[in-house]
């Protein structure tokens, strides 16, 4: 099993949400997060004043899935993610050793 971390622009969450759905994903977790990387974040102006926005909003997606759906994931993801301007995000993927149910006890796979 696979995790897949991935950092994305706000407005494109139902867009992802919907491409992951097509293939078969069907559960996630999404947490709204602020950072910053190449981008460097970018000036604002308010109230006549100009101030600097360090971190930018994003969405971060944790996405356990099956080995076998890995490469349709991350295809999935950047094909839909991607506007081709800095900022678009970035995917990590990692190993899942093991995966709980808690209601039903169902361990690995079963419990996905």
């Amino acid at each position: 099993m696979k995790k897949i971390e991935a950092i994305i622009k706000p407005f494109k969450l139902d867009d992802v949400r919907e491409s992951l759905s097509d293939i078969g994903i069907t559960g996630m977790t999404v947490t709204e997060v602020r950072g910053f990387g190449r981008q460097k974040g970018h000036t604002e102006l308010y109230r006549g004043a100009e101030y600097m926005v360090d971190f930018l909003p994003k969405v971060k997606l944790e996405i356990i899935i099956p080995d076998e759906l890995l490469d349709q994931c991350i295809e999935a993801i950047m094909e839909t993610a991607q506007t081709g301007k800095i900022g678009d995000g970035k995917i990590f993927v990692y190993n899942v050793e093991r995966v709980i149910r808690i209601r039903t006890g169902e361990e690995n796979e079963d419990a996905l």
